[in-house]
């Protein structure tokens, strides 16, 4: 995976203060806290696959440009904000959320279920930053979007490879009840605590809550989605299970997911207000 663009490439001196849309704003603070926070991953997934170099080298690689990503979501945030102070709101995040960075085996389960969670996490990104760049007119931010969301889409292809690669064939039914576990921690704690501490300060008085905080990111991302990106997402994660992603199964399942994710965004927006 060459590392195909820097920060030196994104055009900063086109950054449009006007056309910055506050909600996109708190959303993308708390999306580079977690971007930024790869490190830590990468020391788990090296872990487990602490027998095979390949895959480690992979790895790694694909936590040096998550970590670009936050870098350059941050300084888009800090344009956009001088207030904002990303090293200062990375350390309260830390603070909050860490994972297990001294697991010598998958939370999983397996290892090709820790593959099947990762695509389920570069299915979510892609069509998260896809989203973003179709929805924003910011120009820098429409630039920094669409570099991450084709990064993304390259990184789920580089899990989905190991995962057809490693020495493991978990049954159908296993890889979709990892898929359906990892899509329900998506209001975990981790993005939950990142928005707080990218969107308090201390000694404001906020206290961390991860149903509100959970609650208020999701408010501000899923209303970028339309369905061509749920669509997609909903796609991607079927090709990682192991079913035809434009089967007859899933034109079904697509109006329904969508009608869940509507639902789900009204439900955070009325707990965000």
């Amino acid at each position: 995976m060459d590392e195909h663009w820097t920060l030196d490439d994104i055009a900063w001196d086109r950054f449009d203060a006007a056309k910055v849309d506050q909600d996109l704003l708190a959303a993308v603070k708390a999306a580079a806290m977690v971007e930024y926070n790869a490190g830590d991953y990468v020391t788990y997934l090296t872990n487990v696959f602490s027998d095979l170099p390949r895959v480690q080298e992979t790895i790694q690689q694909w936590g040096r440009e998550e970590e670009q990503h936050g870098a350059a979501l941050a300084k888009w945030a800090e344009l956009a904000d001088p207030d904002f102070s990303f090293d200062a709101a990375f350390k309260r995040f830390q603070d909050i959320y860490q994972i297990p960075t001294d697991a010598t085996e998958s939370v999983r389960g397996s290892r090709a279920g820790e593959m099947v969670a990762r695509c389920v996490v570069e299915s979510g990104t892609s069509s998260f930053y896809t989203a973003i760049k179709e929805s924003t007119d910011e120009p820098v931010m429409k630039q920094i979007a669409q570099h991450i969301a084709a990064d993304e889409f390259r990184h789920y292809k580089l899990f989905y490879d190991t995962l057809n690669e490693i020495d493991e064939q978990p049954s159908l039914f296993e890889k979709a009840k990892v898929a359906l576990l990892r899509v329900n921690e998506a209001d975990d704690d981790e993005l939950a605590s990142a928005y707080f501490a990218a969107n308090t300060k201390p000694g404001d008085g906020a206290a961390y809550s991860r149903e509100k905080y959970a609650a208020a990111y999701e408010a501000r991302a899923l209303v970028l989605y339309k369905r061509t990106h749920t669509n997609r997402l909903l796609s991607m994660i079927a090709k990682a299970v192991g079913i035809a992603p434009h089967g007859r199964f899933m034109r079904m399942l697509e109006p329904i997911v969508w009608k869940v994710w509507q639902r789900r965004t009204r439900k955070a927006q009325a707990l965000a207000a």
